[in-house]
């Protein structure tokens, strides 16, 4: 909204107005300067020294000069051009370090419709950081940026959001994050991982089940729909649902109502959707292998998830926050060179990709300091793994897979992942949620090769 200021209203009548807003806030003139703060700025960021020289650019930034001539977005600049309000999202100083900051500036005109002051609302947002590892979403890059402030602007939203990115770039974090941002925070949330799933499992899994209604039905199962009532249901890979079970979701999409497998019972669930792809859905639309009515069920507010590639200046507080959350207590840092080595790779498989190999580095390492040739090991494991896998795979008469390199005969792929996993097992004494962590795979997944 643009707010009109009659009679010509004093800074000092303004900064009065500032304490009826439930967020920070600040009153700016149109030269940047600092006029008034209120109490809940106080309270978040402190005390600002309200001096000619104060300009909102040096506060929040420590710039000599406005956000726009230093490579930024600047919300007063955008209001000047439009003449309505503005909204963007900026990386500001505070008394806890750089945080990210949703930041929205509202123009005060006289009954004239000349420009006086601007109102300029900060809230903080918890959900990411440009340097705080414990937040699960790390970075400060302009694309990551971009990402996120559509992440906030939505969450405050109910409608269905379709996140699209290469795998392992981050979309479950980010499902996890609008979750969080919503008013939904409270409830749970549920993740289905589509891929790989028969009809009917995925129908079990989604809707439930009860006792008898297929062999192995051995007892009742709440569907994970019905455990997302009240909270957010994410979809993941839903591009790999079977084509027959499309409609089904799509008649839970319309109504919110389902039958568990074997019941004649319909039930209702409340839940946000949130669903994730690396697949192109809308040539798979063009193809037939996916409805459109539900593709445009799902994608309501569709937000790209950028590729680490697209990101690389994140790949420094990325490295930070992985090996803090890899080493458990103990510190570990990687070389200037190590880290050069990295920036030269272009992470096909994107931010896990980067787990695996700091996971790799800690454990390769004797030291806490991570040099290049141990970064190097761990990329040429792949590298060899890449080349067993294209140049001496073959099938036997038993219809095993096995390989030959240099007259040495390789055990077969499923022995060799078991040893691997048993070894990773071992290493982390037993904890599956870090070795389906190293190793790429879901706890699910770990389970079942385990079992198999």
């Amino acid at each position: 909204m643009n707010i009109i200021a009659t009679d010509a209203p004093s800074s000092k009548g303004l900064a009065n107005m500032l304490e009826g807003y439930d967020c920070p806030a600040i009153l700016v003139s149109v030269d940047y300067q600092i006029l008034a703060i209120n109490q809940h700025y106080r309270n978040e960021f402190g005390n600002t020294p309200l001096e000619q020289t104060s300009r909102c650019y040096e506060v929040s930034h420590d710039y000599t000069v406005p956000c726009d001539e230093a490579g930024e977005d600047c919300p007063l600049s955008a209001v000047l051009q439009s003449g309505h309000k503005e909204r963007v999202l900026h990386i500001h100083q505070t008394p806890r370090g750089k945080e990210h900051v949703d930041v929205e500036m509202l123009p005060i005109f006289d009954d004239e419709g000349e420009l006086l002051f601007f109102v300029e609302l900060l809230r903080t947002i918890s959900m990411a950081s440009p340097e705080n590892i414990n937040n699960k979403l790390v970075g400060a890059s302009r694309r990551f940026n971009q990402m996120l402030e559509k992440v906030t602007r939505v969450s405050q939203n109910d409608v269905s959001v379709l996140l699209l990115g290469e795998s392992g770039s981050g979309k479950e974090l980010v499902a996890t994050a609008v979750h969080q941002g919503s008013q939904r925070s409270k409830g749970s949330l549920v993740t289905l991982e589509c891929a790989g799933l028969t009809d009917s499992l995925f129908e079990s899994e989604l809707f439930g089940h009860v006792k008898g209604s297929f062999t192995g039905a051995n007892n009742n199962r709440t569907g994970l729909v019905e455990l997302a009532n009240g909270g957010t249901l994410f979809l993941d890979e839903i591009g790999d649902v079977p084509l027959s079970m499309q409609v089904k979701l799509l008649r839970l999409i319309e109504t919110g109502s389902f039958r568990p497998v074997g019941s004649s019972i319909i039930k209702h669930s409340n839940f946000r959707l949130i669903c994730a792809t690396h697949k192109n859905l809308f040539q798979m639309v063009k193809s037939g292998e996916f409805r459109q009515d539900l593709y445009y069920r799902i994608n309501v507010f569709p937000i790209y998830v950028p590729s680490l590639r697209e990101r690389q200046e994140d790949l420094p507080l990325l490295i930070i926050a992985l090996l803090k959350r890899i080493s458990e207590g103990k510190e570990y840092y990687l070389t200037d060179s190590a880290l050069q080595l990295l920036r030269r790779y272009d992470f096909p498989g994107n931010i896990r990709e980067l787990s695996n190999i700091l996971n790799r580095a800690v454990i390769l390492s004797d030291t806490n300091l991570i040099e290049p040739s141990t970064i190097q090991e761990c990329l040429d494991i792949d590298r060899e793994l890449g080349q067993y896998n294209d140049n001496s795979l073959q099938i036997d008469d038993s219809g095993l897979a096995s390989g030959r390199s240099n007259g040495t005969e390789w055990v077969d792929l499923k022995t060799a992942e078991s040893r691997y996993l048993a070894d990773l097992m071992a290493f982390y004494e037993g904890d599956k949620e870090k070795v389906a962590s190293v190793a790429g795979i879901s706890l699910r997944s770990l389970y079942r090769k385990l079992e198999s």
